[in-house]
């Protein structure tokens, strides 16, 4: 079901982007009296699933799912449509517009991503606010993993500063962006009352941006074991242990923190096991034999539990700024990203993904938060994708606009023609090899 969930997710958030998207280019089309044939969400080659005609213009629905389109009078896309093209021009073809109009219609799918995008950010914020956990509440420092040790990172570290910014709230995602993005060559952190600087070496830039490490947790912070709940048939139930108890040693072993805890249980697996604790304010102890996987059957209290977190709420006016800047920290962030990737600093088998990875951005419970902040990131990466300067794209129409306009001089028809043909095989064999990135990686089990 969880499945079926985040599919559906990914289908509406789609759905929306591309109506909209496509009513980017039909609404100033039609402004400028250009006659709009079809206006399709999803492709539709040899037949359709639902088709209406309104007036000049047939709405549907495709069953093809990669993306969708607006077939303009006139104009030369996908559709090839030559024969149309062979005939003199008419009044309202796009063609026959001055070059500026048609300027205007090729850039009003990307304005409208861009401006939903920039939108959906604020609408999150003022809707359900920001919010975060300061470092300063992060009492114990953090427990880190095997990739946070490689870097450096040592259990109880207090991260200060990555590169010149300081980490004042837990965001991994931060901490990622400062290394990968905006290259970051060291990294401050407070160790045993002491502030020390580490090096970042430069091939941790490809391993924090690749799919193997995408869901590395490289730190979290670190807690004491208290008992949160106790799971019913389990040695945890059948011994003496309680809701609240804070579990301080385990076979004389000490164990302040849940990692140090749990790493000794797994080492006992099926043994009997000596546990201190704290009850009340005195110390006790409780034996049990744990089960042959390790589990002794309760839930301790995470970070969320212990450390208070703090939320920023917003007004509308404070949203809509607030919104701008984070969503153009976002884009900004990914025209780096494509740079480096670029210039091979980035692995491209390693970043990019296809339909697979995008609905992974989407959880398997239904959250209208989570919805609407991937649906903005995803309409800013659109936008920013649809204005490459490839023919077939908007960019590689706006591109050709553009020397029309500085030149005066028209591109012909026919190079044209050809120019879309090469960007159109380029679009679709991006799209096969990002979505065939997914099937290695299910095939591999990553």
């Amino acid at each position: 079901m969880g499945y079926v969930i985040m599919i559906a997710q990914f289908v509406l958030s789609l759905s929306i982007l591309i109506i909209l998207h496509e009513l980017g280019h039909f609404l100033p089309a039609k402004w400028f009296k250009t006659r709009v044939e079809k206006f399709y969400l999803f492709f539709d080659p040899w037949f359709s699933l639902i088709k209406k005609k309104v007036g000049e213009t047939e709405y549907g629905i495709g069953w093809l799912p990669l993306g969708g389109y607006g077939k303009i009078s006139g104009m030369i896309d996908e559709s090839m449509d030559r024969e149309q093209m062979a005939g003199p021009p008419q009044p309202w073809e796009f063609r026959s517009k001055p070059a500026w109009q048609r300027l205007v219609i090729m850039l009003g799918g990307v304005t409208v991503n861009f401006i939903l995008g920039f939108l959906l950010f604020g609408l999150v914020l003022f809707v359900w606010g920001s919010e975060y956990l300061p470092t300063k509440n992060i009492e114990y420092g953090y427990h880190v993993d095997s990739l946070g040790m490689e870097m450096g990172l040592q259990n109880g570290d207090k991260i200060l500063k990555v590169g010149d910014a300081p980490f004042d709230r837990y965001e991994l995602g931060t901490f990622r962006k400062e290394i990968v993005i905006n290259d970051a060559q060291e990294m401050t952190v407070e160790r045993d009352g002491q502030r020390v600087v580490l090096p970042i070496d430069e091939k941790f830039v490809g391993k924090l941006s690749s799919y193997e490490y995408k869901d590395a947790m490289l730190f979290m912070p670190r807690t004491p074991t208290i008992i949160k709940a106790i799971a019913k048939n389990t040695p945890a139930e059948a011994s003496d242990l309680q809701v609240g108890d804070r579990l301080i040693a385990l076979n004389d072993q000490p164990t302040p923190f849940y990692d140090q805890f749990s790493k000794i249980a797994l080492e006992n697996k099926g043994r009997p096991l000596s546990i201190r604790l704290i009850r009340d304010g005195r110390e006790e102890e409780v034996r049990l034999t744990s089960t042959e996987q390790g589990r002794i059957g309760f839930e301790a209290k995470n970070y969320l539990d212990l450390f208070e977190t703090e939320r920023q709420e917003y007004t509308a006016l404070q949203a809509i700024p607030a919104g701008f800047v984070k969503g153009y920290d976002f884009l900004s962030s990914q025209i780096k990203a494509f740079g480096k990737m670029f210039r091979g600093k980035i692995k491209a088998t390693e970043s990019l993904g296809g339909f697979g990875t995008i609905s992974n951005l989407f959880p398997k419970v239904w959250s209208w938060e989570v919805f609407w902040h991937v649906t903005a990131v995803l309409s800013l990466i659109l936008g920013f994708m649809n204005l490459l300067p490839i023919p077939a794209l908007d960019g590689g129409h706006v591109m050709f606009l553009m020397y029309e306009v500085v030149t005066g001089r028209k591109v012909s028809d026919k190079f044209m023609e050809y120019a879309t043909m090469v960007g159109f095989a380029i679009v679709i064999g991006l799209v096969l090899f990002a979505n065939g990135l997914d099937v290695l990686r299910w095939l591999n089990g990553r």
